[in-house]
């Protein structure tokens, strides 16, 4: 079914009725490739009322130019088709019912051999009749043999429309054979007489329709109509056709738009997006572009190869450029001056290949392809390499002209290894570390095999793998160490190694870090930059080695032999320090209140609004953390992203995980699933392991911590496509987290032995911090799970020496929380008190909400046990991990399975804690800038969460707990 086309078909009608009277039209109907021409032609005898027509139809075709009289063969062998099969009404003049049923049969001596020809006789050999075979010896003069045709021919026209209008149809009458346009012009220059209307399509833009003969023909037309192009609302019936339901309002803008309104770009995209399943939704809106027919493809390689030789160097060279290419610019790249280069555009203009008129832009990425696809491998790679010099003299961006050079063929200029450093920084600068490296890997292969530039290439390649792939950054770097003989330039590159703050650097690239160190020397024997070299090395190679017990109490004893503070001035001074107070930090042997101290003053040198603090804020939040004084962490970290989001900065993988730890140091596991979750899947899938093991150890904790077996399950899911699992803290989460749904399934002893053996791991390195490495207090409520008392006492006496060596508050406090509810007398209920008193100094508001819940059960009757029950759901809610008051109310709870409920989102928990503080809903909804239905939705969520059915429950739930805390 033909759209919007009623007007041209109208066109017709009309001209065959003033035919019919006498007044003969030759209708001329143009358009770009793909408009429509051909099909509105094909269907138009349908929509026309042709009972008392005669129609002829011929089709020209680029393979049959040399054809002589090709297209009046066709004209006359359709006349007498149609006849026969009933197309055209019953002959009543006689010129059809001669013997044989042909015109031919009736036709003068001179077109009888031509209409013969068309009937099955074949012409002379060269496809031109020789004269002497149409005409008789007398008539040899060229000119005189046309005139006698035409005038045959005029006198065939005239009796076929004697009785019946004529309807000629030729299609593309640009690609017609030269005699026949010679004709159909002398018959369009002689109308009179012929009750006939001649309709011819012409393709616009192409080069033949420049042809003398075929402009004479066009030039005689009475009446030109331009086929315009489908609107919107047709794209729109077409989608429906085509994919079999309306589409979305963004995806046909999105067809209309890649399409430009083409029936051949929308015949041939809309069935390859419903092969490949695309249904016509606004987010598939982008697959429109991102198909490329090959039927459409091939033929626009075909209208493409046909044209003239500087409107095929132009397409060329703007599918090279790509995108929009500047004024100009596609132009110089093709060899065309301007005046050139404006007609090459107004060709693929009226041929429908561009955007706009003027612009060099092609409106569908498909018709790049195709005007690369006449091109040999060797000419795609000179054209490139021919824009890429022109970009680089033009002074494009550096990423510009390595594309260009990333797909040339050819060895580079003296300038290309530079543009291409200059186009990877860029790369690495946005994001984009792969892609810096495919820029240094062409680079190198441009290099000499030896020297100083060849090194250089490498190190920069290796720190744009860093971020990706850690082996191949080490492999590269030994290779650049090999080609350096300067100890200085040989340290400085081995620091480029990642530094493995999470994940372990590989043997071998601790090798070569401890090769350079040695080549470099000790740093008290160093000065200026040497110096700060070897501080570095010696910083990397302390956390290099954090899982040997040997150095965490090396760490420690460095530490506690100072007789002055630490300096802190330079970023190398600052780096030593902060992996001297990690690895102490890991072994639970400085005191809590020293590393916290000494932290801070790390800290505080370490500007939130530049960079410097890559490889020293990981190392300072495992310290505050392990120390339970995140306060001034978290200061400088909201510092950091309020600068970040005012400079329209993106957020980094890393420092949302340390914003997620920070949170779960403080118990707000609403918020620390919040950060972790918006890089787990990005970190996961990808080869940065540090941000895998990160997010892969904060959420499972956080699983650990409410209860949630799903997050739980959904971690190691995650875990195991990435190299999350190469770290020892991440793989202890993981499998306390396996122990955790081992004991869901009744598998008590199998729970317990597994939380031991990780328990035995930690320590067998060192690893000894009660506070990042909790593993007593899950074992010890399985034993007392089990009934083995007498053991769960004995881990908890241990645990509690740890906590006092350490020192932190969390830590105490929840050593003394275990070792109250395992006694269950009032000496027990003394040690609650002391954890509660302890607790109230600590960061962790989720492990003080625990205590006081201990605490009230032991009370188990009074005013004070009501008080403190109310306090622990208060802060637990705010913390995002809610338990319901009727357990509250049943007694001893599951000490293997803590608080299994949905947490309270952060959204929630605030919306609660503000309703619970007296709060209407209208003012909420002030508060937070949102709507009263919005708060309404959360304050039901919180309400069917926590085990309440109102606002009178959830005011009771906070009854003297003073002021809420809403702290994020």
């Amino acid at each position: 079914m033909l759209l919007e086309r009623t007007s041209e078909t109208a066109w017709v009608q009309d001209a065959l009725h003033a035919a019919a009277v006498g007044r003969p039209s030759l209708l001329l109907c143009t358009g770009p490739l793909g408009i429509g021409k051909s099909s509105w032609l094909r269907e138009l005898t349908r929509s026309l009322d042709v009972q008392n027509v005669r129609v002829m139809r011929a089709t020209a075709a680029v393979m049959e130019q040399d054809f002589a009289f090709g297209v009046l063969h066709q004209l006359f062998d359709s006349l007498a088709l149609n006849s026969s099969d009933g197309t055209n009404a019953p002959d009543e003049s006689g010129v059809l019912d001669a013997p044989g049923g042909s015109a031919g049969e009736v036709a003068s001596p001179l077109t009888a051999p031509l209409l013969a020809a068309g009937a099955g006789t074949p012409l002379p050999t060269g496809g031109e009749p020789r004269p002497e075979d149409l005409l008789p010896a007398r008539m040899d003069d060229p000119s005189a043999l046309r005139e006698a045709i035409l005038t045959d021919l005029c006198a065939l026209l005239t009796r076929l429309g004697r009785e019946r209008p004529l309807l000629i149809l030729v299609d593309d009458v640009q690609w017609a054979d030269t005699r026949s346009l010679e004709l159909l012009s002398a018959l369009a220059g002689r109308p009179h007489g012929v009750r006939a209307v001649l309709v011819c399509t012409l393709r616009d833009g192409d080069p033949r329709a420049r042809h003398p003969q075929v402009c004479a023909v066009t030039d005689a037309a009475t009446q030109v109509t331009r086929l315009a192009s489908l609107s919107h609302a047709a794209t729109g019936q077409l989608v429906r056709e085509q994919l079999g339901e309306s589409g979305d309002e963004e995806f046909v803008r999105a067809c209309h738009r890649a399409s430009g309104g083409n029936p051949a770009f929308l015949r041939a995209l809309l069935p390859a997006l419903d092969a490949a399943g695309v249904r016509p939704t606004a987010p598939h809106a982008g697959a429109v572009t991102a198909l490329r027919p090959a039927p459409l493809r091939e033929r626009l390689a075909d209208c493409l190869r046909a044209q003239d030789p500087p409107v095929r160097d132009l397409s060329a060279a703007m599918a090279i450029l790509g995108g929009e290419s500047s004024c100009g610019l596609a132009g110089r790249l093709a060899g065309l001056d301007e005046i050139g280069e404006f007609d090459a555009l107004g060709v693929l203009h009226r041929l429908g290949l561009l955007v706009a008129e003027g612009v060099a832009q092609f409106i569908h990425p498909v018709v790049g392809e195709a005007a690369e696809a006449f091109m040999s491998i060797a000419e795609r790679g000179s054209w490139h390499a021919r824009a890429a010099a022109l970009l680089h003299e033009t002074g494009h961006p550096a990423e510009e002209v390595a594309a260009q050079l990333m797909a040339a063929a050819t060895p580079g200029d003296d300038w290309s290894a530079a543009v291409l450093r200059t186009a990877a920084d860029a790369a690495l600068r946005r994001g984009a570390p792969q892609e810096a490296a495919r820029f240094l890997r062409r680079a190198l292969l441009d290099s000499p095999e030896q020297g100083a530039e060849r090194a250089r290439l490498l190190i920069d390649l290796a720190t744009a793998e860093n971020a990706y792939d850690s082996a191949a950054c080490e492999r590269h770097i030994a290779q650049a160490v090999a080609l350096l003989d300067s100890p200085y330039d040989r340290a400085a590159a081995a620091l480029r190694i990642s530094p493995g703050l999470l994940c372990a650097v590989s043997p071998s690239g601790v090798e070569i870090l401890r090769q350079t160190a040695a080549d470099l020397g000790p740093p008290a024997r160093l000065n200026d930059s040497a110096r700060e070299l070897a501080l570095r090395l010696e910083a990397r190679l302390r956390y290099s080695a954090r899982q040997d017990p040997a150095e965490l109490a090396g760490a420690v004893r460095r530490l506690r032999e100072r007789r002055e503070e630490p300096a802190v001035a330079s970023g190398a001074e600052r780096e030593s320090l902060a992996a001297l107070l990690y690895a102490a930090t890991l072994s639970g042997r400085l005191p809590a209140h020293e590393a916290a101290r000494q932290a801070t003053r790390i800290l505080e040198r370490v500007p939130a609004t530049g960079p410097g603090s890559a490889h020293v804020l990981p190392l300072l939040t495992a310290v505050f953390t392990g120390a339970d004084q995140v306060d001034a962490l978290a200061d400088w970290l909201a510092a950091r992203e309020r600068h970040q989001r005012e400079a329209g900065e993106a957020r980094d993988p890393l420092a949302q995980i340390e914003l997620a730890t920070v949170f779960l140091a403080r118990g707000r596991m609403a918020h620390a699933r919040e950060h972790a979750e918006q890089t787990f899947g990005k970190a996961a899938n990808a080869q940065h392991g540090d941000s895998a093991a990160s997010a892969v150890a904060v959420l499972a904790a956080v699983a650990l911590e409410t209860g949630d077996t799903a997050l739980g399950e959904r971690v190691r899911a995650g875990a195991g496509r990435g190299r999350a699992t190469e770290d020892l803290l991440s793989t202890t989460m993981l499998r306390l987290t396996e122990a955790q749904m081992m004991f869901r399934r009744g598998e008590l002893d199998r729970s317990l032995a597994t939380v031991l053996a990780c328990g035995r791991r930690l320590e067998a390195v060192g690893w000894r911090n009660p506070v990042l490495f909790p593993w007593r207090p899950r074992a010890i409520r399985l034993m007392q799970r089990s009934g083995d008392l007498e053991s769960a006492r004995a881990l908890a006496e241990e645990e509690y020496a740890q906590a006092r060596i350490l020192g932190a508050p969390v830590a105490i406090g929840r050593a003394q929380q275990l070792r109250g509810s395992l006694r269950g007398d009032s000496e027990g209920t003394a040690l609650l008190r002391d954890a509660v008193r302890v607790l109230r100094g600590s960061a962790n508001e989720l492990e003080l909400a625990r205590a006081l819940r201990a605490l009230s059960r032991a009370l188990r009757v009074g005013a004070e046990a009501r008080d403190l029950q109310c306090e622990s759901a208060a802060l637990a809610m705010a913390c995002g991990v809610t338990w319901k008051t009727e357990r509250d109310r049943s007694g001893t709870p599951d000490p293997a399975d803590p608080q299994p409920e949905p947490s309270l989102t952060p959204t929630e928990s605030r919306v609660a804690a503000l309703a619970g503080s007296g709060f209407t809903n209208q003012a909420i909804a002030t508060e937070l800038g949102v709507g009263c239905r919005v708060v309404e939705k959360h304050l039901t969520n919180s309400y069917r969460k926590l085990g309440i059915s109102g606002r009178r429950q959830l005011l009771a739930l906070m009854a003297g707990t003073g002021t809420i805390s809403t702290r994020t």
